[in-house]
């Protein structure tokens, strides 16, 4: 406990998933944040949970002038602004390229990339002037690999995600500051549902059901949970990644690493079998 004592931080998508993980960790950790979403109620009710360490406010990540009010309020509230974890996200429309709609892929890429991009901007000044800061931006697997999103549009997104990451962490590490991104594999929240269309309400039911699909997807036998991204979060807001920089942290249970064992196995099994079969 206290690796981010005396931190401060903002959070944003922070009234689900991932953010909100990250938020109830981040102030346990001794932090106090500044913490963004759209849902009021929800935003409300943790900032009330967390106590006088935590505020919210309520953010569209994808207007600027909310974005800078946003990184504002953390300053002029707590004095400084140490870490800024651009996590807000949401899917992104489904479908091969022919289908693609222009305005859900704009409104997609303000989620995604957008955000992101705001987020450094505006956090940016503040960390120069201390002479240092944490940026930390939520990437995906997808980024890294088509293939892993139901989505080519968050693929992509995601992609331009890591890049700007590490073109930003060349320009700020100069100024001391730190820019680096996580990219999660399969991580247990309500993405999985909204991706499918459910509303938000039933797609915040269905984390428990994405835990039992995905368990045995990667070589680590269960599906990954908030609090895998989160405690990588603090560790990159923390002195304790003092010399990392420009780096996308994969939090993946190595799915993305190849075939998994026993699966690869089972493979050569098989052709042995049928090469048998074929030479008898």
């Amino acid at each position: 406990m206290g690796r981010l004592s005396g931190k401060v931080a903002v959070i944003t998508g922070a009234t689900s998933g991932i953010g909100l993980r990250t938020a109830e960790i981040f102030v346990a950790e001794g932090a106090k944040i500044v913490i963004a979403g759209r849902r009021v109620p929800e935003g409300e009710a943790l900032a009330k949970k967390l106590g006088a360490a935590c505020i919210f406010r309520r953010t569209d990540v994808t207007v600027e002038d909310d974005m800078r009010a946003l990184i504002g309020e953390a300053v002029e509230k707590f004095g400084r602004l140490d870490c800024m974890f651009n996590n807000a996200g949401g899917p992104a429309q489904t479908g091969g390229i022919e289908g693609l709609d222009v305005q859900r892929f704009d409104a997609a890429m303000a989620t995604l990339l957008r955000s992101v991009m705001l987020g450094m901007k505006h956090a940016a000044p503040h960390m120069r002037r201390q002479g240092s800061g944490s940026i930390i931006n939520n990437g995906s697997i997808a980024g890294r690999l088509a293939g892993y999103s139901t989505s080519l549009v968050y693929g992509a997104a995601k992609a331009a995600v890591i890049h700007l990451t590490k073109c930003v962490a060349m320009e700020l590490g100069e100024a001391g500051i730190r820019v680096n991104s996580i990219s999660p594999g399969l991580i247990a929240t309500g993405i999985f549902g909204k991706a499918l269309g459910f509303s938000i309400e039933e797609a915040e039911k269905t984390p428990d059901l994405t835990r039992e699909i995905y368990k045995n997807a990667q070589p680590i036998p269960r599906a990954g949970l908030p609090e895998d991204i989160a405690y990588a979060a603090v560790f990159l807001a923390s002195d304790e990644s003092g010399f990392i920089n420009g780096h996308d942290l994969l939090i993946d249970g190595a799915i993305t690493g190849g075939r998994n064992w026993t699966q690869q196995q089972q493979g050569y099994v098989a052709l042995r079998k049928a090469f048998d079969q074929g030479a008898g």
